[in-house]
């Protein structure tokens, strides 16, 4: 095949773009740290049940972007489209009913077979969380008080905006979608086909659509916070209270109902303008009845997802990591690769130049941005000396090999915390 591609939907990280979806990941979990999060990392594929049961068998996610294939078992397998029901059934797998709360934070790849566009491929990246085993709304008000911890330690907090809803519990759910149906029932032939479907299975779906027809009608429909019963209605407002007292900025809206059959009570969106008609950069909610909707305990729980592709596009260029320090052979390449050694078990970063004359290699520890150049010549290595130069004053001096690492720590380090 002599024009090798990757598969549509997907791409290559090259080193630039590793080092942004890098930091995205180690700011989320120093986030998560903070706030009392542990580590937990699932299976890229599960059985297809994990997520046929817990998304719905009328969610777009189910019906039209799931990786699927059938193992040489003969088992249905697919690959996982988001991180929420892998860490439930890791949940009742592992029996971590007895370790409740329990908070976890997940990062990793999804794939999901929709169309690609800017910020949105068929393998993408996740960092989330997941916080189980707690029914009241404080739940809900520190997960999303991570969120916005993590907005902000990106330098995104001015670039976001925070919008709440709640689904109430299911009695106020099948109370709203009695009279949803019956409203859009009233417009069942100018529906799109899709919101047709919905409409016999899931009308909250409906709520959804993007087509616009279906948005001038979902204009005139009840609002589900009529609905509400009042335990429903004191959980929004101890949440809202909460996020208030935190100082934590949001907008309550209407419409926002989450594209997952599991969401109850409070789902939250932080959206932004600056990715163009792609708005949603991290998203959650609350899901009471997954678990047991899969075979464990009640557990109820609340978490999050963030796209890093779409993170690291609003955070853009990380901070320069530690600066190397170049080690430039002019006689024999095996002292210089001692000496580089040597400088990096003292815990800095050496490049060697491995090949061309003095001026290429000096070009070349510019280009790497490097902070210093240590010259290995001849004349100096007979005095057991090197040549350091300082790459940004221009300056150079002759060290002696014993004290080199010791010299290069102390103008580094002294920099570092100066």
């Amino acid at each position: 095949m002599s024009n090798l591609q990757p598969v549509r939907g997907t791409h290559d990280l090259l080193p630039e773009e590793c080092r942004r979806h890098r930091r995205i990941e180690e700011v989320a979990l120093a986030a998560a740290r903070r706030y009392g999060f542990g580590e937990i990392l699932t299976p890229i594929f599960e059985f297809t049940e994990v997520f046929s049961r817990t998304l719905g068998e009328t969610s777009d996610v189910v019906t039209k972007e799931m990786y699927t294939f059938t193992d040489r078992s003969g088992d249905s397998l697919t690959l996982r489209p988001e991180g929420t029901a892998g860490v439930a059934r890791a949940f009742i797998s592992n029996g971590l009913a007895q370790s409740l709360p329990l908070k976890l934070f997940y990062r990793g790849p999804m794939f999901r077979h929709e169309r690609p566009q800017k910020g949105r491929l068929r393998q993408f990246h996740q960092v989330g969380v997941e916080l189980l085993g707690v029914e009241t709304p404080f739940a809900d008000i520190e997960v999303i008080a991570l969120a916005w911890r993590l907005l902000s330690d990106l330098g995104l907090a001015e670039m976001v905006k925070l919008e709440i809803n709640s689904l109430g519990d299911a009695d106020s759910r099948a109370d709203y979608r009695a009279a949803l149906t019956k409203y859009l029932s009233a417009y069942r032939g100018e529906l799109s086909e899709d919101s047709q479907n919905r409409l016999d299975r899931n009308p909250l779906r409906v709520l959804d659509s993007k087509d616009e027809g279906d948005r001038r009608i979902v204009a005139g429909a009840p609002r589900l916070g009529e609905y509400l019963n009042e335990y429903s209605r004191t959980f929004f407002t101890t949440l809202t209270n909460g996020l208030d007292s935190l100082g934590i900025p949001y907008t309550i809206s209407d419409g926002l109902v989450r594209g997952l059959d599991y969401y109850c009570h409070t789902v939250f969106e932080f959206t932004t303008t600056a990715l163009g008609s792609q708005g949603t950069v991290l998203a959650g909610g609350r899901y009471d009845e997954l678990i047991a909707q899969m075979g464990g305990q009640r557990t109820p729980g609340i978490g999050f997802a963030a796209g890093i592709e779409r993170l690291a596009m609003l955070a853009g260029d990380p901070p320069d990591t530690v600066r190397p320090i170049a080690v430039v052979p002019m006689g024999e390449f095996g002292p210089a690769m001692v000496v580089a050694e040597r400088i990096r078990r003292a815990g800095l970063v050496a490049e060697l130049g491995y090949s061309g004359n003095m001026k290429k290699r000096m070009t070349r520890a510019v280009k790497l941005n490097a902070r210093f150049a240590v010259i290995l010549g001849e004349d100096e290595a007979a005095r057991g000396a090197v040549t350091v130069r300082d790459l940004d004053a221009g300056t150079q001096e002759e060290v002696a090999l014993s004290g080199l690492e010791e010299r290069l720590l102390r103008q580094v380090e002294g920099e570092t915390h100066g």
